[in-house]
């Protein structure tokens, strides 16, 4: 055999192919085999997360979680040494060891996060695109979620208030609060695009006290720095103060900086507080600053004709963050950045990449819509919302945020009752019920400072039994002055009333003896 750049075989191959391809070529006749049986795999991948999966991740009778330790889950999921492969029976067990120790969020006994819940159309459309394989930048390689995500973002801004504007799915909330706050400094200065910040004034954000903290790590990325984001004082249901604000903003200008961004919230991660848009919007038209409305989590009361009063004012906002995948069900990751500003998002973040977004093409180039984005190659999330919305339209999908409000008012009601717990906040906003339990051997005695320290050590304890036994998941954490305390969201649509009993019953189960 003589060898090129590559290795060529003159001669003919075990296999009677006669060929003087390259040796590094040969891979290529046995491709329609493993793709075959790389099909064949994935037929029984997928049979396996429907048929086993999901009723594992939606039985209430099945754990929510099999805890093991992360030094015993390394040893059980390694990559072959040597570059050898692995046989398909293995594959299909390790498919099934996933499964077993992969937290089911779609659990009725999963409260930990602001997500929970699996919505099967939605799942479709993830499934889908996911087969699909293109990316969401040129009408070129995505013509129909183009059209698709167009249409989203009209009815996402109907449902706002907003007129007109611009909209995009981003990777996460906390990237659509940093949109908001790349595309404020733009507007209140379009040369730091080209020019940068160096001959820029000293800018600033304002945001609630109980504001994300994305909005921390946003300021940091865009080099206005985290002593820049200002604090703003809220009330005693965590809901930012109209006057606060307005004090912020004038003392922030007195030392010669300059307001960009009032971050306003619609549903705070911890307590679930909305602050009052009305009054806020007031403030920022007196400063002349862009008003944003983080709605990652609370977003959803506007399907909802019962609870969307607690988001008016929303429609004079400048931008809204609204993630679908909390509250509403839409797999991981659906969120949405929405602005008043049409081209704005254009403008601000346009690099006329020749190779990608020729204005020369044989169609209308506005639909070539990547050049708004921060990133070029940008997944398609259109698809779960899409299915989503077709199937079940948005009446229907307000009265299922109806339900999750219903249940965690029942949770509410049943622990303001209920001697060995207490709430932190007695009028939440959202579905998020904070409460303390008191254990028999701290129940009856004098609350000092000592006593409420011991309080805080229950919630750890009890949220390591409860992992351990796989029974119930709900997270905890210390807010300003209060110790731990538990926090559970209810944002799926298939939790019932005997659900939020269980909590109840199984924090008792579980905390009695501590």
């Amino acid at each position: 055999m003589e060898n090129g750049s590559c290795g060529t075989k003159a001669e003919t191959n075990g296999n009677g192919c006669h060929s003087d391809l390259p040796v590094c070529c040969q891979s290529e006749h046995d491709y329609d085999e493993r793709f075959q049986e790389g099909l064949e795999f994935l037929k029984e991948a997928v049979d396996i997360c429907i048929n086993e999966g999901i009723p594992q991740g939606v039985n209430r009778d099945s754990k929510v979680v099999e805890f093991i330790d992360p030094a015993t889950m390394e040893s059980k999921f390694t990559i072959p040494q040597e570059g050898n492969s692995t046989a398909r029976n293995k594959l299909v067990t390790e498919l099934r060891d996933v499964i077993k120790y992969s937290v089911k969020t779609a659990h009725p006994h999963f409260f930990n996060q602001l997500f929970g819940g699996m919505e099967p159309y939605a799942l479709a459309g993830a499934i889908a695109t996911e087969i699909l394989n293109t990316s969401q930048y040129t009408f070129e390689v995505a013509p129909v979620f183009t059209v698709m995500e167009k249409a989203i973002f009209s009815e996402i801004r109907r449902l706002i208030g907003f007129k007109e504007g611009d909209g995009i799915f981003c990777p996460g909330g906390s990237v659509s609060n940093m949109y908001a706050i790349n595309l404020s400094r733009f507007k209140a200065f379009p040369d730091v695009k080209a020019k940068g910040m160096r001959n820029l004034p000293e800018m600033c954000i304002a945001t609630s006290e109980k504001g994300h903290y994305s909005v921390r790590k946003g300021a940091a990325l865009l080099g206005l720095g985290m002593d820049h984001v200002l604090k703003v004082k809220t009330d005693k249901r965590g809901r930012m103060i109209p006057e606060e604000l307005d004090a912020v903003l004038t003392a922030a200008k007195r030392k010669g900086m300059v307001p960009i961004l009032v971050n306003a919230t619609s549903g705070s991660t911890v307590q679930g507080a909305y602050d009052p848009l009305t009054p806020i919007a007031d403030v920022c038209q007196k400063h002349g600053v862009w008003m944003h409305v983080d709605a990652a989590w609370g977003g959803s009361v506007l399907l909802s004709d019962t609870q969307r009063y607690k988001m008016d004012g929303v429609d004079r906002a400048d931008s809204v963050t609204w993630n679908l995948h909390k509250m509403i069900g839409a797999p991981q990751q659906t969120s949405l950045f929405v602005t008043r500003h049409e081209n704005l998002l254009k403008e601000c973040h346009s690099a006329q990449a020749k190779y990608l977004f020729q204005q020369d093409k044989f169609y209308d180039v506005s639909y070539d819509t990547g050049d708004k984005s921060i990133q070029c190659g940008r997944k398609v999330d259109v698809l779960k919302a899409w299915f989503m919305w077709k199937a079940k339209g948005t009446k229907r999908m307000g009265l299922e945020v109806d339900h999750v409000f219903h249940c965690a008012k029942y949770l509410l009601e049943k622990l303001a009752l209920t001697e060995d717990f207490r709430l932190v906040n007695t009028q939440p906003e959202s579905t998020n019920v904070c409460f303390w339990y008191i254990p028999p051997r701290l129940q009856n005695q004098k609350e000092t400072s000592e006593w409420w320290e011991e309080v805080g050590k229950v919630a750890p304890e009890i949220k390591k039994h409860m992992v351990m036994k796989g029974s119930l998941l709900i997270g905890y954490q210390p807010e300003g002055n209060h110790p731990n305390f538990f926090r559970v969201v209810v944002s799926n649509f298939g939790v019932k009333l005997e659900d939020m009993d269980f909590i109840i019953e199984e924090i008792r189960r579980l905390g009695h003896d501590f």
